[in-house]
């Protein structure tokens, strides 16, 4: 990313020097200096994982011959569900009459966790059909890896209702080095498929 400055006034950001001038790709740093273009450096200070925060608005400023873009401070995400209303406090209701809400952090991540044991247990549902159809056994392993599934995904929805701040959604989330040497998260791991 690089920057024009006019009388130490960053005036206008853009990812392609031919943006700035023609000639610009072939000149060296001190001649891009020398027409007012800087690469920006970043400042990534402020800057939190947006699966998790909204991040501040990013801006641009220079100094000591170099341009920085900051954000502003992250905010965190909205924890819990919010129950809509219109601008007199009443209930928001969609076309079916129903309360309009806007799922939270929390609610966003159990759905996402919902998904992905869906997605593990797929792969062994002919299994469970085929038992369905025609009283084949389904395998000992698969009923034990299906159930395990299960009460992973169980496990891992009550530790993100138990999370009382978006740190601690987050930190659930995070992977870290244990004193064994083992990468691991709080959260735990899927079981897999024996």
């Amino acid at each position: 990313m690089y920057a024009k400055v006019e009388n130490n006034v960053v005036v206008k950001v853009n990812s392609s020097l031919a943006s700035f001038n023609r000639s610009a790709p072939s000149w060296s740093a001190e001649q891009l200096a020398a027409n007012g273009i800087y690469e920006v450096v970043y400042d990534n200070t402020n800057l939190k994982d947006n699966r998790f925060y909204i991040n501040g608005a990013e801006s641009f400023t220079f100094a000591n011959d170099t341009v920085t873009a900051s954000y502003t401070a992250a905010v965190g995400k909205a924890l819990d569900d919010v129950n809509e209303v219109d601008e007199e406090g009443n209930a928001l209701l969609d076309d079916n009459g129903n309360q309009v809400v806007t799922l939270g952090l929390k609610s966003n991540e159990k759905n996402k966790i919902k998904a992905q044991a869906a997605s593990l247990l797929q792969s062994t549902d002919w299994y469970v059909i085929r038992n369905a159809e025609s009283s084949v056994a389904i395998p000992a392993n698969v009923s034990t890896y299906r159930a395990a599934v299960r009460t992973k995904s169980n496990e891992m929805e009550t530790s993100i209702d138990g999370a009382a701040t978006v740190e601690a959604v987050e930190a659930l989330f995070t992977y870290t080095m244990g004193a064994d040497d083992v990468v691991s998260r709080p959260l735990g791991e899927w079981p897999i498929l024996a």
